[in-house]
């Protein structure tokens, strides 16, 4: 492994325990020591590449915003923008399920963290905006359904169902989120689009390894083989 390879095992591994702790205890509890046990690696190894706790965190949330505007990205676009929508709240919910990192990073913009330019739930707003926009054009909305509304109603119960699972993983699970959908389709879907929207999303969420996926081997190892350096 080269130099540069173990610097970089050594930087996502201290984002990963980073994120670890600071979805369990929050930003103030969580100490450099913590996370650089967490990583199995020494305090100058953290050093070498964030200068505080502040860096850490901001590391965190760049992570997590990387990890929603890919997810963004990915997800098949319908011609029909209610279940592209449809569909992103899905992926957005397997995302948090399944990504410690983009959980420590919407805990941390609601935690007192030092302000940085990562507001994951303002990105998320202004995503669902979009797409709620893009509806109405289409006559895809209730003429009675004003976009501003809608979009803080969607943003709150999924960022919501982001804070009940931290004491019910349940939460994330595909349930309920469909269960909302299903109630809320009727009312703010014009007559005619209403059975072209299928509350269950159209195609399987799906996320990428990255950092924080908790499918991967590292992301169950909590402890690490031991004390390494940059």
């Amino acid at each position: 492994m080269s130099k540069q390879e173990r610097a970089t095992r050594t930087r996502n591994a201290l984002i990963l325990s980073a994120a670890r702790l600071f979805e369990r205890h929050g930003y103030t509890k969580t100490s450099l020591d913590d996370i650089s046990n967490g990583a199995g690696v020494s305090r100058g190894a953290l050093h070498f590449h964030f200068e505080n706790k502040a860096a850490i965190a901001s590391a965190v949330e760049q992570s997590a915003t990387q990890a929603l505007h890919q997810t963004a990205n990915d997800i098949p676009h319908h011609s029909n923008s209610l279940q592209t929508l449809i569909d992103l709240t899905h992926h957005l919910n397997h995302l948090l399920h399944h990504n410690t990192t983009v959980r420590a990073g919407f805990r941390l913009n609601t935690d007192t963290t030092p302000h940085t330019n990562h507001n994951l739930r303002q990105q998320w707003h202004t995503c669902i905006h979009q797409l709620i926009t893009r509806a109405a054009t289409q006559n895809a909305l209730n003429s009675n359904i004003h976009p501003d509304h809608l979009t803080t109603t969607i943003v709150a119960t999924t960022t919501g169902l982001e804070v009940l699972s931290r004491t019910n993983q349940q939460w994330l699970t595909p349930a309920p989120l469909t269960t909302f959908w299903e109630l809320l389709l009727p009312t703010i879907t014009a007559p005619t689009a209403h059975s072209a929207c299928n509350p269950h999303g159209t195609d399987d969420p799906h996320i990428e390894g990255g950092i924080g996926h908790d499918d991967g081997g590292a992301e169950k190892n909590d402890g690490g083989a031991g004390r390494t350096h940059a």
